[in-house]
């Protein structure tokens, strides 16, 4: 810092020397630097005092040569300038001097003021340096000297002040994907919209419907620093519209329209009539409802009702156009009509009922039935499953099967050895369907015998027989 101190010495005399090393300020190793404070002088200006007399030229230092000392950088320029700091940068000087570069000065000039400021203490080798924590609306000139172990050489000047003031950042809305096109609430739901937006400094945000104020009491509308967020409870189908977001700030401003659409159930058809009818078929026609619902109409739903019953049954859905023709109606019955309007909230809430009804009238139709032989299905009586021979062991309940076709049903007769047995309670007789069963509870060897099923009607008779073999304990075993 040795030939900083000459320069400045050569430059400003002994007094501004000793002012710049009170207000070195510390430096950063980044090539940040805070910005020295304002000395008292250049608050207030203090009387001048007489300078002191200066030292004889034979003990004053030699200045040194032009060779040993650097050149002035070159391209000296601001980069960038915020509302609290400043960027400058610069290239090397073109003649570096003999003993080499230490590193570059940085030095501010308050406008209005006659005294540099060291920026950095010590050179800095960086060809770029940013000076932070500056106050709004400062003006100031920028300098940097190149130094070397000889002294600091020729300063590169900006030509024009470097003004600290206010940023501004233009207003900016973004609004969300989903509501760049119409927003489609029901009425009853909840509307619910969070709209970002930038700027700096902060700037306001206002709403309007339609191009006129919110109305408060159905709208509220919360703005932060970074959004604005517009809330409705309940929406109503007076709630559509175009809903404007404007942003000001300082003379600019950005504005974002959102078309919003509420909607509702539509009405039903304006009338219903009954065109024609005939045979099993009856023309309607309907006009469209006046209350759409705030949205296109997607259809029609027709329904029928006889008038015995009452009960109504779907015929037509989604229909489109408003004239229809039903088919497939009962002949003896009559029919009234109704037609539904249907839109994206579903049908509405009542229908357009035909005032006359459509009597479906009965045709003058004789039948004629065409002869046919009758077939006779009468039948004598004929075993299609003989009884079969049986053994059975005493005490354990026995059955005998046999079945018979006849037409008419024939009288089943049981016979044991020839002899009638019905109404005897050790034996039970069943027929169903054509099959004859004889049960024999608990037999002993006395009913061993020969079994006769007959079976008997008005075309005759016929009968089949088996033997049963009871066999006692002993001969069981053997």
């Amino acid at each position: 810092m040795r030939g900083k101190a000459t320069r400045e010495a050569l430059a400003c005399g002994p007094e501004e020397t000793a002012s710049e090393s009170a207000n070195v300020p510390t430096t950063e190793p980044s090539g940040e630097v805070a910005a020295p404070k304002s000395t008292g002088e250049e608050q207030a200006p203090k009387p001048q005092e007489p300078a002191p007399q200066a030292p004889a030229p034979a003990a004053s230092k030699p200045a040194p040569p032009s060779e040993d000392v650097p050149s002035a950088p070159l391209l000296l320029a601001v980069e960038d300038v915020s509302d609290s700091s400043v960027t400058v940068s610069w290239e090397p000087p073109e003649r570096l001097g003999k003993l080499g570069l230490q590193g570059y000065v940085l030095e501010l000039r308050r406008e209005g003021a006659l005294e540099w400021v060291p920026v950095n203490s010590r050179p800095m080798m960086v060809t770029q340096q940013t000076v932070r924590n500056l106050a709004l609306g400062d003006k100031f000139f920028i300098r940097v000297a190149a130094v070397s172990s000889a002294g600091a050489g020729p300063p590169a000047v900006l030509d024009q002040p470097v003004h600290i003031q206010r940023i501004i950042e233009a207003p900016k809305i973004r609004v969300p994907r989903h509501l760049r096109q119409t927003y489609v609430r029901q009425v009853g739901e909840m509307i619910n919209l969070q709209i970002p937006f930038q700027g700096n400094p902060e700037p306001q945000a206002s709403w309007t419907h339609n191009g006129h104020a919110l109305d408060s009491q159905r709208v509220s509308v919360r703005t932060g620093d970074q959004d604005s967020i517009l809330f409705i409870r309940s929406a109503q189908r007076s709630d559509s519209g175009c809903y404007e977001l404007t942003v000001q700030l300082e003379g600019l401003e950005a504005k974002a329209a959102i078309d919003i659409l509420v909607i509702d159930k539509p009405g039903s058809p304006s009338s219903i009539r009954l065109l024609d009818v005939w045979g099993c078929n009856a023309a309607l026609e309907w006009t469209p409802p006046q209350d759409t619902g705030n949205t296109e109409i997607l259809g029609y739903t027709v329904q029928k009702a006889d008038k015995k019953t009452g009960q109504w049954f779907t015929v037509l859905e989604r229909y489109h156009p408003t004239t229809c023709t039903i088919s497939d109606l009962i002949v003896g019955n009559s029919y009234s009509f109704r037609v539904f309007s249907e839109n994206r909230c579903g049908l509405s809430a009542s229908a357009a009922v035909t005032k006359e009804l459509a009597h479906i009238q009965k045709t003058d139709i004789v039948a004629k039935p065409k002869s046919f032989v009758e077939r006779d299905f009468s039948e004598a009586p004929s075993f299609t499953q003989p009884l079969a021979d049986h053994t059975s062991t005493p005490g354990y309940s026995t059955q005998l099967f046999c079945s018979v076709r006849a037409s008419p049903k024939p009288r089943i007769i049981w016979m044991k050895n020839k002899m009638d047995i019905q109404g005897d309670p050790k034996y039970r007789a069943l027929s169903e369907q054509g099959v004859c069963t004889l049960e024999i509870r608990k037999p002993s060897p006395f009913d061993s015998g020969v079994y006769t099923c007959k079976a008997i009607n008005v075309l005759g008779e016929a009968s089949v027989d088996c033997r049963l073999e009871v066999k006692g304990g002993s001969e069981a075993l053997d």
